[in-house]
């Protein structure tokens, strides 16, 4: 998305070259060398780029080589001349409007401009300065690959290439952000991914209109369906395994250059709790780590609510040695239950808030001993009760199982509501919330997609993978509520595959 108008080369080298030095403020990495070339050729050449951006060792090469001897009269110009000896840059590209040269220099290309001539050319020099691919930090596994994302678009492409070795792999470029021109790059399996959707992902973000995209954030606040919804119905990813696995099942990735983190759609509420090593680890192992996953979900959105409704409510539904304990700490407490829930968890939610933004090699321990001090001088002066603080610690402990950080920032935030529906009308109100949460939960949709898909509406077949998960061998097509285009998945033999015999 360009707002400049169309502008033409000036036919005299220097003009162009003090223009483009003014146009971006005389900057420092600016480089620009002025070559005169010999054996007949008479014209002035520059070869610009930005310091930086460039890999030092493309455009020395290819300096380099300008000056190789080779003989004219096999070109008819100098034009034909240059394009011949940029070659070795790499994506060559002829331009005649000045604001694409300027583009071109921003975007790490290194621009060749002749005298005389109203046409600049392009080559493709990307380099510079790079984060190599390393570890993914926010989704750790104890098995699978581990190599993540980076910075660098083509190398996060390059990724996925190395995992699906397929021409139906399609790449399609967008150029987002009228000042950053940042580059997008959406990627599905051609033959499989549903049509109407991609469509949709596609006008999505030809809508976008903005001056800059900086992190793929940006993108999924544009792109996402309910963007009042506490629940994520974009999921976003910087591991190149899971990216490939959910193009094999029919998803569309969007990944945008800056950043390590790719998003993915459509997302389904069950996805969340679903990892990429579950498919790494055998079946049964998987499932029962799932079945934990949904357990601690429970446990850290209605943990504290069931123990304030209970203590204030329904002390008749603890059993009596457990409610003579209770009561017996909590005598002298000065503040009632509800109060002294949201204390801790808010103390909770500070402590865990700094343990990320300090350094990483005190902020470990600082939220840790922060907590276990806290904890502890709170119950001796008196403030909360020794449960409370259980409560409260499992509960944190629970929001971190889940494999989806964004949906762990869900349940942290509705906690709270619950917390307060539980201290104002006891089970009555936690029943309530969870019916909204629920009806909330079937109303919304990713990219047309159900966002409880496949349990409402239910596909039979889709419960293989979802709540457990049954052997790789067992799911012969995908997901069916992505409507793929082509939902087989591998070739019913049953000479190649007799198990499924004894499931039938």
């Amino acid at each position: 998305m360009n707002d400049k108008k169309s502008l033409v080369l000036d036919d005299e080298l220097n003009l162009n070259i003090k223009k483009i030095i003014n146009d971006l403020g005389n900057s420092s990495d600016l480089v620009v060398k002025q070559l005169q070339l010999k054996e007949n050729l008479n014209e002035q050449i520059a070869v610009i780029y930005l310091e930086g951006l460039v890999s030092k060792n493309i455009v020395s090469d290819f300096i380099a080589n300008l000056f190789i001897l080779e003989s004219f009269k096999n070109y008819t110009n100098t034009f034909d001349f240059m394009i011949k000896k940029a070659s070795s840059l790499g994506d060559i590209k002829v331009i005649e409007d000045y604001n694409e040269i300027l583009l071109s220099i921003l975007s790490g290309a290194t621009v060749i401009l002749i005298d005389g001539c109203l046409k600049g050319i392009s080559g493709s020099s990307q380099g510079g300065e790079s984060r190599g691919v390393e570890e993914p930090s926010s989704q750790i596994v104890i098995r699978g690959p581990k190599d993540g994302f980076t910075e660098s678009l083509s190398v996060n492409i390059a990724l996925i290439r190395k995992r699906i070795k397929s021409p139906n792999v399609w790449v399609e470029g967008f150029d987002i952000g009228r000042v950053t021109h940042t580059k997008v790059a959406v990627m599905y399996m051609k033959g499989i991914v549903n049509e109407e959707i991609l469509q949709e992902v596609k006008n999505r973000l030809n809508q976008i209109d903005i001056d800059g995209i900086l992190e793929s954030g940006n993108i999924e606040e544009f792109i996402e369906d309910r963007s009042f919804s506490p629940f994520p119905t974009v999921f976003n990813t910087e591991r190149p395994d899971s990216v490939a696995g959910n193009l094999l099942e029919g998803r569309i990735s969007i990944l945008v250059n800056g950043t390590p983190f790719a998003l993915i759609v459509p997302y389904t509420f069950f996805q969340s709790f679903q990892a990429t090593e579950d498919y790494y680890q055998r079946y049964d192992i998987a499932s029962l780590i799932r079945c934990l996953r949904f357990i601690c979900f429970l446990i850290a959105l209605l943990g504290p609510s069931v123990y304030i409704a209970a203590i204030s409510f329904h002390p008749e539904m603890i059993p009596t040695p457990l409610l003579l304990s209770l009561a017996a700490q909590r005598a002298g407490n000065p503040f009632p239950v509800i109060i002294e829930a949201l204390l801790m968890e808010f103390s909770f939610e500070i402590l865990r808030e700094a343990g990320i933004r300090m350094p990483r090699a005190v902020g470990q321990a600082v939220s840790i001993v922060g907590a276990l001090i806290l904890g502890e001088a709170a119950v001796q002066a008196g403030i909360v009760s020794p449960a409370m603080v259980i409560v409260v610690a499992l509960t944190g402990i629970a929001s971190f199982v889940s494999p989806s950080y964004n949906l762990g920032i869900s349940i942290r935030m509705l906690r709270f509501g619950v917390m307060l529906a539980a201290g104002y009308f006891g089970f009555y109100g936690i029943a309530i919330t969870n019916l909204m949460i629920i009806a909330h939960l079937c109303s919304l949709e990713s990219f047309g997609v159900p966002y409880m898909a496949p349990l409402a509406p239910f596909y039979l077949q889709d419960q293989k993978d979802n709540i457990f998960r049954f052997p790789i061998w067992a799911k012969r097509s995908r997901p069916k509520f992505l409507h793929q285009t082509n939902r087989k998945r591998m070739d019913i033999d049953e000479k190649k595959y007799p198990r499924e015999n004894s499931t039938n």
